[in-house]
């Protein structure tokens, strides 16, 4: 049995000895712990959605769109230069250098070639400026307010010269692409018409064009397949950084926002608790603070409502060793006043003089017919002395008594 006792304790105490760490990933503090740890976790995710939410719209309001491509359609009036228009919308920022150039598809025609050097207008529109259009400009497009227009570019433009015996053999060269049709007799030439311009801010975006306007001018009549617009965004500063590393910049600025707020984050719940927790202190401390029993004047003492229930005899105490003992004064002794009073000096001069205390059997025999009556009972300070002092005290005093008498 005893060995079995043994090794039921040695199972035991393994048994608890293996649960030690997992007592201790189960207690108070580790789930706390955890309660903490789950709490940061959902809160960084949080702050981690807010953070790319906030720098993807930052971007998207920053950085502009890098590029913009439009269609003129031009019109050919008769008597008059092609000319056309495109919009823009609102597709353009402002504080923002812009570098704008014009596409043009041109056929190989005798009349192209012939035409030579021709101009190109352009002419970026608004509902307010401060300068005039140009006098082509009034007159193709009369309708035009000359408070419309923000910024004119005139550009020269020609198609690139080739001799008939260079464009005799680039043609037999590349006849068979000709006929297949992954080749045209045709030339594209872009011409740059603004570089770097810029558009104020204010205005309530009327400083920024909203529509473009183009002017062909030649001698002669000219053949045109198409015309495109070309707007590109010329970066710098963090828009550059932005826009040429996104993913450097995405890494480095919602790791910065994310950080920013993590911080708020702590710094407010940490004075949040402990605002709270030196409220919760300061309750604690109310609530312990012992409240002071205030004793009663002598005064409320010798009111009759606080006199009821007391005894009517006057009753002295000893004390242990020489002390002085101790005297109780019952409710009559102030009305009978005489008698009593001489009674009490009486013993008050016996006890000061020989120091041992006077107790009669006769009071204790009467104070106890009357406690028995009314069911009062004294405190009974002071008479914890044993039995055989009492009577050696009483014999003590009775002699005394005897040899005065």
């Amino acid at each position: 049995m005893e060995l079995l006792e043994n090794g039921r304790a040695a199972i035991h105490k393994a048994w608890e000895t293996a649960l030690l760490p997992f007592h201790a990933l189960t207690s108070k503090p580790a789930q706390k712990a955890y309660i903490g740890t789950f709490l940061l976790a959902i809160a960084s995710l949080f702050l981690l959605a807010i953070s790319t939410t906030a720098y993807l719209l930052f971007y998207w309001n920053f950085v502009p769109q890098v590029s913009i491509e439009r269609t003129i359609f031009l019109e050919f009036a008769n008597g008059g230069h092609p000319h056309g228009t495109a919009t823009l919308d609102s597709s353009l920022t402002s504080l923002q250098p812009y570098d704008i150039s014009l596409l043009l598809h041109l056929p190989r025609t005798p009349s192209n070639f012939a035409a030579g050097n021709f101009m190109l207008e352009l002419s970026l529109l608004s509902t307010k400026a401060a300068s005039s259009p140009s006098s082509t400009t009034a007159r193709i497009l009369p309708n035009i307010n000359s408070n419309a227009v923000l910024a004119r570019s005139r550009r020269p433009a020609i198609l690139t010269y080739a001799s008939r015996i260079v464009d005799t053999a680039s043609t037999l060269s590349g006849l068979p692409f000709y006929i297949l049709g992954w080749k045209t007799e045709s030339e594209a030439l872009e011409v740059p018409m603004f570089e770097g311009v810029e558009f104020p801010r204010g205005g309530g975006g009327a400083n920024v064009p909203q529509s473009v306007e183009l002017v062909v001018e030649s001698e002669e009549k000219m053949q045109v397949y198409d015309v495109g617009l070309r707007v590109v965004a010329r970066f710098g500063g963090l828009r550059w950084i932005m826009y040429y590393h996104r993913i450097l910049s995405f890494v480095v600025f919602t790791s910065i926002f994310w950080t920013s707020s993590m911080i708020s984050a702590l710094v407010a719940w940490v004075v949040l608790s402990s605002y709270l927790h030196t409220r919760s202190t300061t309750v604690v401390k109310k609530e312990d603070e012992p409240t002071i029993k205030s004793e009663p004047e002598e005064s409320e003492l010798d009111e009759p409502s606080l006199m009821e229930g007391l005894s009517d005899t006057s009753r002295t105490f000893p004390t242990l060793g020489r002390h002085m003992p101790l005297h109780f004064s019952g409710r009559r002794e102030g009305v009978s006043g005489g008698d009593n009073g001489e009674a009490v000096d009486k013993e008050e001069n016996v006890v000061q003089s020989t120091g041992i205390q006077p107790l009669s059997a006769e009071a204790d025999d009467e104070d106890d017919d009357f406690e028995a009556a009314s069911g009062f009972k004294d405190s009974g300070i002071g008479t914890s002395l044993d039995e055989g002092q009492r009577a050696q005290m009483q014999r003590r005093r009775k002699s005394l008594f005897g040899n005065r008498e």
